[in-house]
């Protein structure tokens, strides 16, 4: 029995190391969830409140949400693909339910665009504004900027006395 045991407690690192993944599938995982948060956020808000904004100098909700699709849109395309990014502009007169179609979509997008992006081209390096990048840099930044805008969207809705959804990590 106690052989067993320490038998079976050995072999639990070697499964535990099996089951890790790869960058691009932790990245796929948390982005579904990702995507899932920021909807429910963009649901939460009422249509009339989309065009709320704390102060002047902020963007409101609306523009918030079309912010971090067009983030998506650039670095996915400039940097996971052959095309040429063309920047589109979003009409600010787009229903609720138009900007919610419009971030499934792009969320959508990036991931069949990472879906197909080879592992090992992660490790490309790419010129970027901010200087040379790898490819898992510029992976990380679609995410960080999401996190980023994401954050000052929950505050909207709590300065709109609007509980925020439940938090969605990986």
């Amino acid at each position: 029995m106690k052989k067993t045991l320490l038998l079976l407690l050995l072999c639990i690192p070697i499964i535990v190391v099996a089951q890790q993944t790869t960058a691009k599938d932790a990245f796929l995982e948390k982005w579904e969830n990702s995507k899932n948060y920021l909807l429910e956020i963009a649901e939460v808000m009422p249509d009339s409140l989309y065009h709320f904004k704390p102060t002047e100098r902020q963007m409101s909700f609306k523009k918030q949400l079309l912010h971090i699709k067009g983030n998506m849109a650039w670095l996915s395309t400039s940097y996971f693909t052959n095309e040429e990014y063309k920047k589109t502009k979003d009409s600010i007169s787009l229903t609720k339910n138009e900007v919610i179609v419009l971030l499934k979509n792009q969320f959508d997008s990036v991931s069949k665009i990472i879906e197909n992006t080879p592992s090992e081209d992660l490790k490309t390096t790419v010129d970027f504004f901010a200087g040379p990048k790898s490819k898992l840099q510029v992976l990380n930044l679609l995410q960080d900027h999401l996190t980023h805008h994401r954050g000052q969207l929950i505050v909207y809705l709590n300065l709109n006395n609007i509980k925020p959804p439940k938090y969605s990590g990986w």
